[in-house]
């Protein structure tokens, strides 16, 4: 399987280089990479183009957003599979995606998950939350279980056939897409229960009080609109947070 990866950035000259790192050194050779940069002012460029030979695609130009940008890297995607790589994110393996394709051949499913750790912006060796998937249930959903988004695997022909990420979300428009593939259209997926991506803490969504109600909001309208629960649905998601600390 050819497995496509998209990393959208912008202004990440401090990590940039590190989650560039962790793609090229992954002992799976069918790999597609994409960079979509919205413009960036800083050295993010620069160091991008210090692996131009190893990367499939560069684009860079103004976008509305990291939903903007990763869909652009859809559109550029011909892997069998598709997945998102942020530019705070690394791989913390070198044989993560072999991994991921494995899970694929052997249970023939359109999606498959794993476990995410959040890490020290200042000391990725240092986890600060374990994000421990655990085994999908659809009714899960309604009691706010959802994968974590970078882990989140996807055959290509799922975003043609269901949609890419709809840019009326500014901040949930993963969780949005989560829940229309698991939830509206019932896609079949698989656990892959391994850490398969390490997470910079300090995210858009909890960067100011704004942002978490924002998030708050979105994250009801995504649970609304694909009929998967409410406010019931809303509080547990939160509440199943606080046990990825201890």
């Amino acid at each position: 399987m050819k497995i496509s990866i998209i990393t959208a950035t912008y202004n990440n000259e401090k990590t940039i280089e590190q989650t560039i790192q962790s793609v090229i050194n992954q002992t799976y050779q069918d790999i597609e990479y994409i960079v979509i940069d919205g413009n960036s002012s800083d050295n993010t460029l620069k160091i991008v183009d210090k692996y131009r030979k190893r990367i499939s695609h560069i684009i860079s130009e103004a976008d509305n957003g990291m939903y903007d940008a990763l869909n652009k890297g859809i559109m550029k995607a011909t892997g069998d599979v598709i997945g998102f790589l942020h530019a705070d994110d690394f791989y913390p393996e070198s044989s993560t995606i072999e991994k991921v394709e494995h899970t694929f051949k052997v249970y023939g499913t359109q999606s498959v998950y794993g476990d995410l750790d959040y890490v020290s912006a200042n000391n990725p060796q240092k986890i600060i939350r374990k994000w421990k998937s655990g085994k999908f249930e659809i009714n899960e959903l309604k009691k706010g279980w959802m994968p974590p988004h970078p882990t989140f695997f996807v055959l290509r022909d799922v975003y043609w056939k269901y949609g890419f990420f709809d840019l009326n979300y500014k901040i949930a428009s993963d969780y949005e897409l989560m829940l229309r593939f698991l939830g509206k259209h019932k896609i079949s997926t698989a656990y892959l229960p391994e850490v398969l991506v390490k997470m910079r803490w300090g995210g858009k969504s909890n960067k100011s009080i704004d942002n978490i109600i924002l998030k708050s909001k979105e994250d009801y309208r995504a649970l609304k609109n694909n009929n998967i629960g409410g406010i019931y649905s809303l509080f547990m998601k939160n509440f199943r947070k606080v046990g990825q600390f201890f």
